[in-house]
C-alpha cells in the first residue's frame, strides 16, 4: 500500500486587489533533544524534537529540516539510511517520512499515521537491502526502499500479546525483534512471519528479567540484549547476565573495532573483550550511540549530539515554549517560555539568528520563569515573570523590577518567600504610562502603574473576587483609557474592566465592573484579549470570540449596555490568542488550529491546521505580527511557525511604487502584480499609454494591492505598457509606475 503525499496550503481568496495567501513559511524549533541519530562519511543527522538536521562535521555547519521544507513529522524518534542514500525518518505520531539528498525532497508516506492503532510511535528503523523494518508500538511493519509500500506486518509473536511494542530489530540471519515483553527470534525457515507460531519468544522464564527489552546485538558471535537491568547473553536456550551491569538500563549498543560500546542512563562503557571501561559520562539523558569516521563517538542526548567533547546543536530557540510573544520596533520577535521550572528565560529572533537570555547567561534576571512580554512605545522589552518580578530589556541593559525597588506587593499566601510577585501583564496608555498586572498581591491591588518618570502608582477593583488562587492575565487598554482583563482560573470569572479616569490618587471616581454570561458573553472562560483598529474589544472564550464595540458606556454607567456581537464562524473554538493586522484582520489561535476573520468578525477568510500547511501543531498558543512586513508568527504546543502575508502597514506618504513581476507575463492567468510602496486607503487606476482605462480599484488599506492582469470586464488585457496610478481619496497625493505585459 503506496502513500505519498506533498504538502499544500489552503489559499483562500478575497477580491483581486488583496489575495488571502500565505507565503514564505519556515518554522523554528530547538532541537537539542535528540532521539536517534545516524552517520556518513560527511557528518551526522540527527532526528529531534523539533525536526531533522544535518551536521557537517567538516566545516562545523548545520541544515535543518521542518515541516516547511517538506518533513511532515515533528516529533522525530528514529532514523535510518538506507542503500541509495536516502535518510529515512519516524515520528512519535507514526509519520514516515523519507528524505532524497539528490534532489533535496521529502516524501511522506501516512499508512501507520493513518491507521487505527492506538499508539503509533515508530521506535527504531532498520534497513537491510530493499526492505525497511519499522519497529513500532504494535509490531514490525515491513517498507519496500523502492516503491515506499507497505507489503506485511508482524503483530503477533509467539505467545507474546498481540500489537506489542517493539523496541528495534535486528537482522542478521534470522529477524530478532527487541519487545516490551522481552525478546522474539524468527524460526529458521519460517516463511510466515505473520503467523505467531514462526516466533520463538523469550521472557522471565527464559532467564530474562522482566520490564522488557530495548536492544539486541551480536558480540563476538554471541547473542547479546540490552535490558531495563542490565546485559545478557543467549547460549541457544537460555539467557543469562553479561558482564558487571546489574540492575542498570542499557539503552543502546554498537560494535567498534571489535568493543562493544554500552550505552546506558548517564554512561558509555567499552568492552574489548577482556575489561570493562568507562568512556562516557554525562546527565543529559543519551538516547542512542554511534560512531563518524572523522569525529569518532557519537552520542544523541538531550542537549544535543555530543561530538568531539562537546556538545552541538543548531541555532534555535531555547525551548519550544512560546506562551506570549511581541515583535518590536525593529522586527525582531520576543518570546517568553514559561512559568515555575518550566520557563528557561527569554528569546529574541532578529530573523536570520536565537538569542538566549537566561540567568545562567544574565544573572540579573535572577530566575528563568518569564511568562509575559510586551513591547513599549520606546522599544523597551518588558517581561514578567513567576515569581520574581519583571525585567526590562532596552539598549541591551537588562534592568529588574521587584519588591526591594518598587512598592510592587507580594503574592499573598505564599509564606516561604515574602518576596515572590507574580506579573501576568503589560500595557501602556495614551501617555506613556506602564500598567502591570499583579497577580494575586496582598493588598488585593492588581493594577500597578508605572509612569515615564519612574514614580508608581496602584488600584484597586473592588469588584474583584480574591478568594482562593484567582489568576489576572490579558490585559489590554482601549481609546479611552479603560484597562481590560481577565480574571480567574483560564479567565473563569469573566472580563473586568477598570479606568482610573487620570486621577490617580483618587479612588472616588474610578470606573470599575466586570462582564460574564449574563451581559452577554458566550462563556466565562476567556483565554485572549485584543483591541481591534477601530477601539473594539475582542474577547477569546471557551467557546468563540465576542466583540464589544461601545466601550465608552462603562465610563457613564455602572451598568453600561454594552453591544456584545458573537463571530459564528468561530463559535464553537477556544480562541487561545488573538492578533490584529494591519487591515484590521484578526488572527485566532485554536485547539485545532489558525482561523483568519475578516475586519468585523462576520466572514471567515482562512483556516490554517497542522494538515493544511507547515503549522507545527494545531494547539496554537500565541500569535505575534510584523506590521512592517505583514510576517505573522504563530507559537505552537511543538514550536514556532512564521509564514508572510500581504497586510502591511501603509507609507505615510509616496515615495515611489515597487511593481512586480514586471513584465508581468500572462500564460494562464492566475498571476498576480504586487504594487507596493501604498498609503492608506489608495485608489488604483490602471490606464494604458494613450490614456484610456483598463481597470479600477481600492487597496485593501495597506502597503500593497494586487493586480489580475484582467480589464474591469474580467478579461485578460493585451500585450503592452500600462500606467499604474495610485492615489488618495482626495486626490491629494499621486504616485504612478508602469509595467509590461506579456501575453503567451
Amino acid at each position: 500500500m503506496k502513500n505519498i503525499i506533498s504538502l499544500s496550503f489552503a489559499l483562500i481568496f478575497a477580491f483581486s486587489s488583496y489575495p488571502q495567501q500565505q507565503t514564505n513559511w519556515h518554522n523554528y524549533a530547538d532541537m537539542k533533544s535528540v532521539k536517534d541519530i545516524a552517520t556518513t562519511s560527511t557528518g551526522i543527522w540527527a532526528a529531534a524534537q523539533g525536526g531533522a538536521y544535518f551536521y557537517n562535521v567538516a566545516d562545523n555547519s548545520f541544515k535543518t529540516y521542518s515541516k516547511s521544507d517538506g518533513l511532515n513529522g515533528t516529533e522525530l524518534t528514529a532514523i535510518g539510511i538506507d542503500n541509495e542514500n536516502k535518510v529515512w525518518f519516524g515520528s512519535a505520531s507514526g509519520q514516515l517520512d523519507v528524505y532524497n539528498p539528490e534532489t533535496n525532497s521529502f516524501l511522506s508516506i501516512l499508512d501507520i499515521f493513518n491507521s487505527d492503532k492506538t499508539s503509533k510511535k515508530i521506535n527504531d528503523i532498520t534497513i537491510a537491502g530493499d526492505t525497511i523494518y519499522i519497529a513500532t508500538d504494535f509490531g514490525i511493519s515491513l517498507v519496500d526502499a523502492k516503491n515506499y509500500f507497505f507489503y506485511d506486518t508482524y503483530f503477533k509473536f509467539g505467545n507474546f500479546t498481540s500489537n506489542i511494542k517493539v523496541n528495534s530489530v535486528l537482522i542478521s540471519d534470522l529477524i530478532y525483534a527487541a519487545t516490551e515483553s522481552g525478546i522474539a527470534i524468527q524460526k529458521a525457515g519460517a516463511a510466515n512471519l505473520s503467523a505467531p507460531e514462526s516466533w520463538n519468544v523469550y521472557d522471565q522464564n527464559s532467564g530474562l528479567p522482566s520490564g522488557g527489552t530495548n536492544v539486541i546485538i551480536f558480540f563476538n558471535s554471541q547473542l547479546i540484549a540490552g535490558t531495563n537491568s542490565g546485559l545478557y547473553s543467549f547460549n541457544g536456550t537460555i539467557w543469562q547476565p553479561y558482564l558487571t551491569l546489574p540492575g542498570i538500563k542499557i539503552i543502546d549498543l554498537t560494535i567498534k573495532d571489535n568493543s562493544l560500546y554500552i550505552l546506558t542512563n548517564d554512561k558509555v562503557y567499552v568492552y574489548d573483550g577482556t575489561a570493562l571501561t568507562e568512556t562516557f559520562t554525562t546527565n543529559s539523558a543519551p538516547t542512542k550511540i554511534d560512531f563518524q569516521e572523522n569525529s569518532g563517538l557519537i552520542v544523541a542526548t538531550d542537549l544535543g549530539i555530543y561530538v568531539n567533547g562537546s556538545f552541538l546543536f543548531p541555532n534555535g530557540p531555547a525551548a519550544n515554549q512560546f506562551p506570549n510573544m511581541v515583535v518590536d520596533k525593529n522586527s525582531n520577535l520576543w518570546s517568553a517560555s514559561g512559568k515555575d521550572v518550566s520557563g528557561v528565560g527569554l528569546y529574541e529572533f532578529n530573523g536570520s539568528e536565537w538569542k538566549t537570555f537566561n540567568s545562567q547567561l544574565y544573572p540579573e534576571l535572577f530566575g528563568n520563569s518569564y511568562y509575559s512580554i510586551f513591547n513599549s512605545s520606546d522599544n523597551s522589552i518588558y517581561a514578567g515573570s513567576w515569581g520574581i518580578g519583571f525585567a526590562k530589556i532596552k539598549d541591551n541593559v537588562i534592568t529588574r523590577f521587584h519588591s526591594g525597588n518598587t512598592s510592587m506587593v507580594a503574592t499573598r499566601n505564599i509564606p516561604n518567600n515574602p518576596d515572590f510577585i507574580v506579573i501576568t501583564g503589560f500595557a501602556e496608555d495614551s501617555k506613556n504610562n506602564l500598567w502591570i498586572l499583579n497577580l494575586n498581591a496582598a493588598d488585593t491591588k492588581s493594577l500597578y502603574m508605572l509612569t515615564p518618570d519612574d514614580v508608581w502608582y496602584s488600584f484597586k477593583n473592588p469588584l474583584e473576587q480574591h478568594a482562593g488562587f484567582s489568576e489576572l492575565q490579558n490585559l489590554v487598554i482601549d481609546q479611552y483609557g479603560t484597562k481590560w482583563y481577565t480574571m480567574g482560573n483560564e479567565g473563569s470569572l469573566g472580563l473586568f474592566y477598570f479606568n482610573e479616569k487620570g486621577t490617580y490618587d483618587d479612588p472616588n471616581d474610578d470606573a470599575y465592573g466586570y462582564v460574564t454570561t449574563s451581559k452577554g458573553l458566550t462563556s466565562n472562560a476567556i483565554y485572549s484579549l485584543a483591541i481591534d483598529r477601530r477601539g473594539d474589544l475582542w474577547v477569546g472564550t471557551s467557546l468563540g470570540v465576542n466583540i464589544i464595540s461601545n466601550l465608552n458606556t462603562v465610563l457613564t454607567s455602572t451598568n453600561p449596555p454594552l453591544r456584545i456581537t458573537t463571530s459564528f464562524s468561530v463559535r464553537q473554538q477556544t480562541i487561545n490568542a488573538l492578533a490584529v493586522d494591519p487591515l484590521n484582520q484578526k488572527w485566532l489561535g485554536t485547539n485545532q488550529g489558525l482561523f483568519l476573520l475578516n475586519n468585523d468578525g462576520t466572514q471567515l477568510l482562512a483556516t490554517l491546521d497542522s494538515r493544511n500547511s507547515p503549522l507545527l501543531s494545531d494547539q496554537i498558543e500565541s500569535i505575534a505580527i510584523d506590521e512592517k512586513n505583514g510576517r505573522v508568527y504563530v507559537g505552537t504546543a511543538s514550536g514556532l511557525t512564521s509564514f508572510d502575508t500581504p497586510s502591511i502597514l501603509p507609507v505615510e506618504s509616496f515615495n515611489g511604487l515597487t511593481i512586480y513581476p514586471n513584465p508581468l507575463v500572462i500564460d494562464n492567468g492566475s498571476n498576480l502584480v504586487t504594487i507596493d510602496g501604498l498609503i492608506r486607503n489608495t485608489d488604483i487606476k490602471i490606464v494604458t499609454i494613450s490614456g484610456k482605462l483598463v481597470r479600477e480599484f481600492s487597496s485593501p488599506g495597506g502597503r500593497t494591492a494586487f493586480w489580475d492582469g484582467r480589464d474591469d470586464n474580467g478579461n485578460l488585457v493585451n500585450s503592452g505598457v500600462y500606467i499604474i496610478i495610485a492615489f488618495d481619496q482626495e486626490g491629494n497625493s499621486v504616485e504612478t509606475g508602469k509595467i509590461a505585459v506579456l501575453r503567451e
